[in-house]
């Protein structure tokens, strides 16, 4: 087993797993300590590396695209300080890094882990319920619907409408992105059969972000949703085609129940049931499955 203590945090990995457990440190992100210990398996990996500076170094994983909800839901718009996949090194444990670093690709190479992207979640997504408040709102997702309430900071012309809940159903997409400079950022869900181009600010379906403490909680919520939609990358469910006509007989339509069909019939015409012309035509559908 391998592990590197940290202020930032603990990395710990037995062979086929890692577990990332942020610090209690109050350098340590908001976002990383509401998300908690992570736990990712071997197979969800694409790279380790480190980077070593003068004072402290920083321990960054790579992982393989489409594996992690968060990562699919935030588009890797989280910065250095909240992405729970990197861990600053102190210059004293360089070496503690280096070693895990081998153990880590060690691993992989035995395993002969793929590096390319999968088509399914291989990491869970945050627990639910989730509720965050940031912003012009407050989002909750308790795993089946999303429920957005507004505050006195809520643009009029959206809060007029008042709180809304959407269901998973109902959601074709959610995308998260934090305030860049003078752009506000937002967290917005794609709802089917409802497109709208309204900025977020006035849109009822997102969560406008001013680039406040809370803010990147907000990517929380919208990786939990992810979690639990369809994989961008699934392929699609196969379509059955229906088989063509056949003038073959059904399994069950063996060559004596067809003889005892035609002796049937011919029982039915002498008997007056059938006309000459049904009983013509009876007959040759008959011949036809022999």
């Amino acid at each position: 087993m391998a592990e590197i203590l940290q202020r930032d945090g603990t990395w710990t990995f037995d062979g086929d797993t890692l577990r990332l457990t942020p610090g209690r440190d109050k350098s340590v992100s908001l976002l990383r300590k509401t998300l908690g210990e992570l736990t990712v398996p071997l197979g969800a990996l694409a790279g380790i590396s480190f980077e070593q500076g003068r004072r402290s170094g920083r321990l960054r994983l790579r992982l393989r695209d489409g594996s992690d909800p968060l990562l699919q839901a935030t588009g890797g718009r989280l910065t250095d300080t909240n992405d729970p996949y990197q861990l600053s090194v102190d210059a004293d444990r360089y070496g503690v890094a280096e070693y895990f670093v081998d153990e880590i690709r060690g691993a992989l190479l035995l395993d002969e882990v793929p590096t390319d992207a999968v088509d399914s979640y291989l990491l869970a997504g945050p627990a639910v319920p989730l509720s965050v408040s940031a912003g012009d709102g407050t989002a909750s997702f308790d795993g089946e619907h999303v429920r957005l309430e507004w505050n006195w900071k809520t643009e009029d012309a959206k809060a007029a409408a008042g709180a809304s809940t959407l269901a998973l159903a109902d959601i074709a997409g959610v995308e998260w992105h934090p305030s860049v400079g003078l752009e506000n950022g937002h967290l917005r869900f794609t709802v089917r059969n409802a497109p709208t181009k309204a900025p977020p600010k006035y849109d009822p379906n997102s969560v406008e972000l001013w680039g406040f403490k809370k803010d990147p909680l907000m990517a929380l919520v919208a990786a939990a949703v992810q979690a639990r939609l369809p994989h961008p990358a699934a392929p699609a469910p196969k379509q059955l085609t229906p088989s063509p006509p056949s003038d073959r007989p059904a399994p069950e339509e063996d060559h004596d129940a067809l003889l005892r069909r035609l002796r049937e019939l011919g029982d039915l015409h002498r008997s007056g049931v059938l006309t000459d012309e049904e009983f013509t035509l009876a007959k040759q559908a008959v011949l036809k499955r022999l």
